[in-house]
C-alpha cells in the first residue's frame, strides 16, 4: 500500500475491513468508509477545515456526562435520530407512532401508583392530568404494562440539569391497571430550548436555527410480548410545533390539553386523554 492517490485511496482502505468477522459491522464499516470519501471529494475541505470538524467531534464529546449526551443531541439536529426511528419502526398492526428518546432520559424512574401527582410540590403552575388507556392493536388492553413519563419543569429545565430541582423530579414509571387504564397527574409541559451553551448549539447557531421544542411529555410504553414504544405527546397550538429542531413531531402524537377547571391546590388544570397502541 503505496503511493496512494485520490483515485484508489478509498479501495485500499476498503480493503482493510476483509478481517472483520462480523459481516453487519463489516458492511456498516464498508459503507462509513465509503460515504465519509464522498463527501471529503465532494466537499474538498482545507487542512484547516478538516481540524475544525476535529475539533468540534471533540469538544462533542468533552460535553458528554452522566447527565448530558451532546452526541444524541447532535444526532436528534441532523435528523439522524428520526431517520433510525423510522426505519425502525415502520407500522404494520396500526401501533401508535414513535418519536425521539431525547438526550434527558433516565432510567430507574420511581414506582408509582396510578393517580399519582408527580406536581404535588409544585404550586402557582397550571397542572395536567394524562389519562387513557393501553391497547393491543386489536383494541384489547394489555393490564400491567409500564409506562416510564418524564417531562421539563416550567422553568425549560430537566431536573438532571437543574441543580435546583429535586432528583427524579417530574419522572416516574406506572403500571395500566385492570382494562389497560392509566392516570398520573403532573404539569402542563412547556416549550423549551435545547441546550445552546455546547457545540450542538453553535451549529444551531451557524445554520440560522431556532432551538425551542414545542411543549410535550414524553412516554416509554412496553409490555412483555409488544414492541417497546418510545414516544411523545405534544401540545396542539405550541407555535413550534412545525419548527421542532430534532424533528420529532407527528400529526398524530398533537393532542389537546382541555381546561379542566382548577385541581385541589387551586391550580389551573388541564385534562389530556389518550389511548397509547402497541404493536406485538
Amino acid at each position: 500500500m503505496r503511493n496512494l492517490t485520490e483515485s484508489n485511496l478509498t479501495e485500499a482502505v476498503l480493503a482493510q475491513t476483509a478481517g472483520c468477522q462480523d459481516a453487519r459491522t463489516r458492511r456498516a464499516l464498508q459503507s462509513i468508509i465509503r460515504h465519509l470519501h464522498a463527501i471529503v471529494r465532494e466537499v474538498e475541505p482545507t487542512p484547516e477545515e478538516w481540524l475544525a470538524a476535529i475539533r468540534f467531534l471533540t469538544d462533542t464529546g468533552k460535553t458528554c456526562d452522566e447527565n448530558r449526551q451532546e452526541f444524541i443531541l447532535l444526532s436528534d439536529t441532523l435528523g439522524i435520530s428520526m431517520l433510525v426511528d423510522a426505519i425502525n419502526n415502520r407500522m404494520t398492526a396500526g401501533g401508535t407512532e414513535s418519536s425521539v428518546l431525547g438526550p434527558f432520559y433516565v432510567e430507574d424512574a420511581p414506582a408509582r401508583e396510578r393517580g399519582t401527582d408527580l406536581a404535588a410540590g409544585d404550586p402557582g403552575h397550571d397542572a395536567t392530568t394524562f389519562r387513557g388507556r393501553v391497547l393491543a392493536s386489536d383494541k384489547s388492553p394489555i393490564e400491567g404494562a409500564l409506562l416510564d413519563v418524564w417531562q421539563t419543569a416550567p422553568n425549560g429545565f430537566y431536573d438532571i440539569q437543574d441543580p435546583a430541582q429535586p432528583r427524579m423530579h417530574l419522572r416516574a414509571r406506572f403500571r395500566a391497571g385492570a382494562g389497560g387504564g392509566y392516570e398520573f397527574h403532573t404539569l402542563k409541559p412547556v416549550s423549551y430550548p435545547i441546550p445552546t451553551d455546547g457545540p450542538v448549539g453553535n451549529l444551531l447557531a451557524l445554520q440560522g436555527r431556532q432551538p425551542y421544542r414545542p411543549a410535550h411529555t414524553h412516554f416509554i410504553v412496553s409490555a412483555p410480548g409488544y414492541r417497546r414504544l418510545v414516544t411523545e405527546l405534544f401540545a396542539e397550538g405550541d407555535p413550534q410545533l412545525d419548527r421542532d429542531p430534532v424533528f420529532g413531531v407527528k400529526s398524530s402524537l398533537v393532542v389537546d390539553f382541555k381546561p379542566d377547571g382548577r385541581d385541589a391546590q387551586g391550580r389551573a388544570h388541564f385534562l389530556v386523554e389518550h389511548d397509547f397502541v402497541l404493536e406485538r
